[in-house]
């Protein structure tokens, strides 16, 4: 073999050398993700999207469940529009001489608009919560999870914050007042929401490749 062939097959090998380092650096790189045992932007995305089925379903809970309490089954989009309208809110259907009526229909849908934006919002601490704690264990804990966030969000918003910040906009504390929304419907509504939230994760659970991507394979 002479001079030649020793340098072409000299930088054949190091051509060789040059793509299984290519090669193995790519490896890596995907192994490396594939190795996060959780991620949280994705995680907290999914939970924006899995709080609508959490509000509906604590929604229509309470709707069935409203005449237990004595109240009308728009009684809980009523209260919660007290947040933006105030104590007006409460009055929207009546038709005094100083408010005029407004029919229930419009009340049920721009109540339930609020309340799912605020189920979505919601739902991105419950999801992460159970993502965090629960994505591999049996679904009684990643219920009891988000159950348990629920209640925590449901403490920290209505007794931490809207105790002081519905009075001091509107005048009011009608979220937190016992006598139009009694502490136990608000939170077995809640619990409801994060047990709804938990139930649906498997559907946005994040699931890690196994294998790398290859271009060539369909």
């Amino acid at each position: 073999m002479n001079v030649e062939d020793l340098r072409g097959e000299l930088d054949s090998l190091r051509e060789r050398v040059q793509r299984l380092e290519t090669e193995l650096s790519e490896e890596e790189a995907v192994r490396a993700w594939q190795s996060l045992h959780t991620y949280p932007t994705y995680s907290a995305t999914t939970g924006f999207l899995l709080g609508i089925f959490g509000a509906m379903t604590s929604l229509l809970f309470n709707v069935i469940g409203a005449p237990i309490a004595g109240k009308g089954p728009l009684e809980l989009i009523r209260i919660y529009l007290t947040f933006p309208l105030g104590e007006n809110a409460l009055r929207l259907a009546e038709g005094t001489a100083a408010h005029y009526a407004v029919p229930d229909g419009l009340i049920l849908a721009f109540g339930c608009c609020l309340y799912l934006v605020t189920g979505m919002v919601i739902g991105i601490p419950v999801n992460l919560a159970v993502d965090r704690f629960a994505s591999d264990g049996p679904v009684w804990k990643r219920v009891a999870v988000g159950c348990a966030v629920a209640i925590l969000v449901w403490v920290i918003n209505f007794y931490a914050i809207l105790s002081w910040l519905q009075p001091a906009l509107f005048g009011g504390h009608w979220i937190t007042d016992n006598t139009l929304l009694p502490w136990w419907v608000a939170a077995a509504t809640h619990l409801v929401f994060g047990g709804t939230v938990a139930l649906c994760y498997p559907l946005g659970q994040f699931a890690r490749n196994r294998q790398p991507y290859d271009p060539n394979v369909l």
